[in-house]
């Protein structure tokens, strides 16, 4: 039972983008060549999400070898304290505690980009406000309601929505700064983005891979497919 809740609330997730009328997605910069881009990410994701969500698709010595990053250096600035270069990417939150906080355990993020695309997640991010209604005091205006807080609160800073109507209904414009947070908006922007990209690499860590192995097999393509031509034309030179 508790499988198909979690799987039902990853189907409906992507949902929350239709929710809030009138606010587009943002356009994440994904560049998984970016290394430096991709251990911030990384960085990030260890320091504000790895405490509740797992990547257990991944392990340490992945990300170094795909980064080029020594083994040594991705424990000291990447990996949690204790953590193995071995070890997978796991959240300390066990199921017990976490179902008796949140009522459902948080998803593992192994596929999040995968399933909801790098410019809903660099939305929803970034699209947390206040809301004195709700029991963490924060909403989304990319999914309404979400069960979680907001983790970037004293880096962004908090957010208060400005409404319109639209067919009557009155929804949500932008979101504005009410107080500001210890980065400016360029830096809070460059620490989503850095995140979104890592999660993009995480969800396929061999797409710069294979898209360098594509060149090479459409190049045999074309090469056999001319070869055949002639072989064609050889075999049928004296059928008329």
């Amino acid at each position: 039972m508790k499988k198909f809740i979690t799987l039902f609330l990853l189907l409906i997730l992507p949902l929350g983008v239709y929710a809030s009328e009138g606010m587009p997605l943002q356009e994440a910069d994904i560049d998984l060549s970016d290394s430096a881009s991709l251990q911030r990410g990384a960085k990030h994701f260890v320091t504000y999400c790895l405490g509740c969500h797992s990547i257990k698709h991944i392990r340490y010595l992945r990300i170094a070898l795909d980064l080029g990053v020594d083994e040594k250096k991705v424990l000291k600035d990447i990996a949690p304290e204790g953590a193995g270069i071995y070890d997978q990417m796991h959240t300390a939150m066990n199921a017990h505690d976490a179902e008796k906080w949140f009522g459902i355990q948080p998803p593992d993020l192994s596929l999040v980009a995968r399933s909801r695309g790098a410019d809903w997640l660099y939305s929803y991010l970034k699209g947390f406000y206040t809301d004195k209604t709700k029991v963490l005091g924060t909403n989304n205006a990319v999914f309404p309601d979400v069960g979680m807080p907001n983790v970037f609160w004293q880096l962004q800073g908090e957010q208060t929505p400005l409404y319109k109507k639209v067919d009557g209904k009155q929804v949500i414009d932008k979101l504005v700064i009410e107080e500001p947070g210890t980065l400016t908006e360029a830096e809070f922007d460059r620490v989503v983005n850095d995140l979104v990209n890592f999660l993009v690499y995480v969800g396929e860590p061999v797409q710069l891979e294979r898209q360098r192995m594509g060149k090479y097999v459409i190049f045999f393509i074309l090469m056999f497919v001319g070869i055949a031509y002639l072989l064609k034309r050889e075999y049928w030179r004296d059928i008329h």
